[in-house]
């Protein structure tokens, strides 16, 4: 019945995430607030972000090596991407804190690694596949998501995102 409950919440978020970007729906969403551990047992908190900067999350798992090569690439181009404001939060999915802990360890990443071990929070933002990038706006509204970031016009969504929430 848990699990039931999980995958249809999953379902209707990413419904809900995915029209509005394919019907441009005018009411933007806000995205699900949440509050993990990091592999050091520090508690972040989504909402602590709002009114500050946008937020980029990565959601990953690893044993997928797609989000190898993803973590990679976004470890090469965190010192650009803090530089422009945007604060980075790896969130691994379902896996043990020694698993994640023993991996991070070896890829020597820079950015936050967060863990959503029950995969609650993939659930909230109807995460159906890894490698997902989504992006939070600085009033902390989603304003992209994919299994990919767009890192030649990441800099674009970054100053949507800031006019966005000056409105």
């Amino acid at each position: 019945m848990k699990r039931k409950l999980r995958l249809m919440s999953a379902v209707v978020a990413f419904t809900l995430i995915f029209t509005s970007y394919v019907f441009g729906a005018e009411q933007p969403i806000l995205a699900p607030d949440f509050k993990l551990r990091d592999i050091y047992q520090n508690t972040y908190i989504l909402s602590s972000y709002r009114d500050k900067q946008p937020v980029l999350l990565f959601f990953w798992a690893t044993w997928c090596p797609f989000c190898q090569k993803e973590l990679r690439a976004l470890n090469q181009s965190y010192a650009e991407l803090a530089e422009d404001g945007l604060e980075v939060l790896a969130i691994n999915v379902g896996e043990l804190p020694d698993t994640v802990s023993s991996f991070v360890a070896s890829y020597y990443l820079a950015y936050r690694v967060l863990l959503d071990i029950d995969e609650s929070v993939a659930s909230f933002y109807g995460i159906v596949g890894l490698p997902t990038y989504v992006l939070i706006d600085q009033k902390g509204y989603v304003t992209f998501q994919d299994n990919y970031l767009p890192y030649r016009e990441y800099k674009d969504l970054i100053s949507k995102t800031k006019s966005q929430s000056k409105k």
